[in-house]
């Protein structure tokens, strides 16, 4: 912490090239390097820290997502503060512009929160409908939420009753998105990457497509939900201490499309087997 002001980085999650936050707390970083080449055949470089790099799991980008990214920043930074946002998907605290860039959240918006706040996520996003399991168990499979649950009772049961009631809401915090105290990304990832390391051994990927086999990375946004719980619950994390943040997309949703795919998984069984 230099001159009582605590030192943040977040990681921007990117694979390709694009607009990134001009404000220095951001280090882009493209996950996934491992084994990217160009039209040459040369290790491909986007200009940006590749999270092949030091201590790393690049090569499970394939299933594990932006997770290889958080991984990375675990591993290798250093700071008071370090968090996770996505190359087409950043934290907001005011719009202020029509430029969805001006709006991103700045460091200096942050330092008023620094003093009192540990972790910083987005807000919730609402099923309405559907509760957490549900909604996973009809977009992808619920067989993953089971063995994780499993998992979950054996090496952390402490936990088990946090991860039942978290999969009955109707709300969560999803993205993978977060901004947290050092400490406390620590015990978090310890935490998170000790399970999806054993739910590797436990499930069966082959017949999974290719989008359908990043599950690890959807778990581990139901997972963050179930650690905050439990560090609530047990006392080991105030309310107070966790801060919600707007979260904006730089690209439009179409909705159209993702309403009708999340219909057909809801009443047909058609799994999610695209972005929207």
């Amino acid at each position: 912490m230099k001159n009582n002001r605590p030192e943040v980085r977040i990681i921007i999650a990117a694979h390709k090239k694009y607009r990134m936050p001009e404000d220095k707390m951001y280090i882009p970083v493209h996950v996934g390097a491992e084994g990217k080449v160009d039209s040459e055949g040369n290790a491909l470089d986007l200009g940006y820290v590749k999270d092949n790099s030091g201590e790393n799991i690049s090569d499970l980008n394939p299933s594990f997502c932006e997770l290889t990214g958080l991984y990375w920043a675990w591993k290798n930074l250093k700071a008071d503060y370090i968090g996770l946002a996505h190359y087409r998907r950043h934290f907001c605290l005011k719009k202020k512009s029509k430029d969805p860039f001006r709006n991103v959240l700045r460091r200096k918006e942050l330092q008023p929160y620094l003093d009192s706040v540990k972790v910083f996520v987005p807000r919730k996003r609402k099923y309405y409908i559907e509760t957490l399991y549900s909604h996973y168990a009809h977009t992808h499979y619920a067989s993953h939420l089971d063995i994780t649950g499993e998992i979950i009772a054996e090496k952390y049961p402490e936990y088990k009753l946090s991860f039942d009631r978290v999969l009955k809401q109707r709300s969560g915090y999803m993205f993978n998105m977060m901004i947290m105290e050092k400490q406390q990304l620590d015990a978090y990832c310890t935490w998170l990457f000790t399970i999806l390391f054993e739910l590797q051994n436990r499930v069966d990927m082959p017949e999974l497509s290719a989008f359908q086999g990043r599950f690890y990375g959807r778990v581990s946004e139901i997972l963050l939900n179930v650690w905050l719980d439990h560090q609530i619950s047990s006392g080991m994390l105030k309310k107070s201490e966790i801060k919600e943040l707007g979260c904006i997309h730089m690209e439009k949703i179409n909705w159209w499309k993702k309403g009708t795919a999340f219909l057909k998984a809801k009443f047909i069984g058609r799994k999610y087997e695209g972005s929207f």
